[in-house]
């Protein structure tokens, strides 16, 4: 809170101050004064305390000092610019951490929390999950939660899996198969046996692989801790030395000595580097919030550019995320079947049925009375002929047209009259209508692409080949995506993820940059650095290289930023710089490198 206070603060007092001046007001020294304690007291207080404790030293004194001593040398305003920049990267540091810590706590409040315990006597007891242990029988009705993972010991059923594999299609289950917590019974009462304990399921370890993940991340700044460190204490050591060194070896006065000591001191902190990064960091970010996509903190945006490898999850990203009808092929005339296939479908709720309703919404039903057959399919009578509709029953050989369908990985749904074939309808999850493009522009860039889904090879085998992606991996459970990044961190370098369910949380944690589809779930989007909203790809093509234009803007800025400062230096050795024209060229430095930051909040073209 005082963050945000102390920078609010110190921005208003530099606006009152600049207005004084215009005024000709005497004492606007005070109203910037009042912005470096303001802004500054935050930052004070912590690098004395860095100070104490780990005996280090970092620029937040030194923007301090900086600040006071441009005060003593007459500018107090040069001393209240430099607080507000510096005090404007702390705000965005602490909203980019108070961010990534909601997300684990979202994670923990998605796994289930009760459980239905079946007694010795054959009755119901609900418990809290948590106190479920390895042997306990569980029942499972429709529409509810797994509480946790197990093995099917009576029924078959579809279970949604979708929070562990991020598939839209449900996936049947029989006796002796595992199934998962977090995932939700579609069909009739499941039995399991549980046999994991809890901090074993597949959510626990989603929940301690972001955790991991996210930990690691921290490690990253020490190398520019320690260059933080030396810089700041050679500066705190140099002007000192160079005042002694001043007027003992070059024989100046004492107060020409002191006077080239501040003044090396204004020259020498460094306002214009600091300025080089936050306000091109700002434009971009609001550039990218512009543009639909949007940043927890700037520095994922600049570390986008450096990227050498980039992964998709399939289903939802590079895919629409759910079926479509493709082709159908049928052995009387569609006319008089389709509106059977209506009837029947109309009752049911899985994603297929809905599917297939949805492709043919406006021609005419038949109303029928369905019987469900349970992981099958549905059937009904008309003019006493049986219908059905879903998996194969009858005995007959898939023709050549069908055989392709599924070489192409594509879900076949079977129409059969008393058991007899009279149809197919082919369904799969359509590409992404920029997905194409996407692909094409990395690889054009020298970025690998790779594809990781927890769908099957035939349909992972053919989205890859028609997208053109590098490399593909398929049928993956959520710890098989982190293993797959680290290797490709380990190869290629840095590395991103693109995904939007809960099962792609751990890949987003665990990749250099995660990057989350604005309509997944909210836990891919917590954890995310970067959310793409509408699901518009073509926008992750921008994303990239608006970070790029970014990260050449900044380069130019610190090349120019140290190359003015040690032309001041060399100046004030030389006994030509003046105070005024210290301040001129410092401030006037760090205001060129502001507007050049400035240029990234325009569109970026090609």
């Amino acid at each position: 809170m005082w963050t945000l206070f102390g920078t609010i603060a110190c921005t208003l007092s530099l606006l009152a101050g600049l207005i004084s001046d215009i005024m000709h007001f005497e004492g606007s020294w005070l109203i910037y004064l009042m912005g470096i304690l303001f802004g500054g007291l935050e930052i004070t207080i912590a690098g004395l305390r860095e100070l104490v404790t780990e005996k280090h030293f970092n620029v937040d004194l030194l923007m301090m000092i900086a600040a006071i001593s441009a005060g003593i040398i007459g500018d107090w305003r040069e001393g209240a610019l430099l607080i507000f920049i510096f005090s404007l990267s702390h705000l965005l540091e602490k909203y980019a951490t108070d961010k990534s810590t909601r997300a684990i706590n979202h994670l923990i409040n998605r796994q289930p929390k009760i459980a239905r315990k079946i007694l010795d006597d054959g009755t119901y007891q609900m418990i809290d999950a948590n106190q479920l242990t390895i042997g306990d029988h569980l029942a499972i009705f429709k529409g509810e939660n797994v509480p946790t993972d197990g093995i099917i010991l009576q029924g078959a059923s579809e279970l949604d899996e979708a929070v562990v594999n991020g598939e839209s299609m449900p996936r049947l289950k029989k006796i002796n198969e595992e199934v998962f917590g977090g995932t939700i019974n579609l069909g009739n009462e499941l039995i399991i046996e549980v046999n994991k304990n809890k901090s074993e399921t597949v959510f626990a370890k989603i929940i301690q692989l972001v955790e991991d993940a996210q930990n690691s991340q921290t490690k990253t700044e020490t190398f520019i801790q320690k260059i933080e460190n030396r810089y700041v204490l050679s500066i705190l050591l140099g002007v000192p030395l160079a005042i002694l060194l001043f007027h003992f070896s070059l024989n100046w006065s004492w107060n020409e000595s002191f006077y080239r000591g501040v003044n090396l001191l204004v020259v020498a902190s460094p306002c214009a580097l600091v300025a080089s990064s936050t306000p091109a960091l700002l434009s971009a970010v609001s550039n990218g919030a512009r543009h639909g996509v949007l940043f927890k903190g700037g520095t994922y945006l600049e570390e986008l550019a450096e990227i050498r490898s980039i992964a998709f999850d399939k289903t939802g990203t590079l895919t629409n995320g759910q079926p479509t009808v493709t082709n159908v092929f049928w052995t009387v005339p569609e006319q008089e079947i389709i509106p059977i296939v209506i009837g029947l479908e109309e009752k049911s709720t899985h994603p297929l049925a809905k599917a297939i309703v949805r492709n043919w919404q406006t021609h005419q039903k038949k109303q029928l009375v369905v019987e469900e057959l349970t992981a099958k399919g549905i059937q009904g009578m008309v003019d006493g002929n049986i219908y059905y509709i879903g998996k194969k029953m009858g005995c007959y050989e898939d023709n050549p047209q069908i055989k392709k369908w599924k070489l192409q990985g594509k879900t076949v749904v079977y129409m059969e009259c008393n058991q007899q074939f009279i149809g197919a309808i082919a369904l799969l999850d359509t590409l992404n209508k920029h997905a194409k493009e996407v692909i094409h522009y990395f690889n054009e860039a020298n970025v690998h692409t790779l594809m990781l889904t927890g769908d099957n090879r035939y349909t992972a085998t053919t989205i890859a080949h028609e997208l053109g992606i590098a490399e593909y991996q398929s049928e993956l459970l959520p710890e098989d995506k982190v293993a797959f990044l680290n290797e490709q961190k380990q190869k290629f370098g840095k590395n991103a993820m693109l995904g939007d369910g809960v099962n792609d949380a751990p890949a987003l944690a665990t990749a250099t940059i995660g990057i989350a589809m604005g309509e997944g779930t909210d836990v891919a989007m917590d954890i995310a650095d970067v959310v793409i909203l509408e699901n518009n790809l073509a926008k992750l093509v921008y994303t990239h290289k608006l970070s790029k234009k970014m990260k050449q803007i900044i380069k130019q800025n610190i090349i120019f930023s140290i190359a003015i400062i040690l032309l001041l230096v060399l100046i004030n050795i030389l006994q030509i710089l003046t105070i005024p024209l210290a301040v001129i060229g410092h401030e006037g430095s760090t205001i060129l490198v502001i507007l050049n930051g400035l240029r990234l909040l325009k569109t970026i073209h090609d």
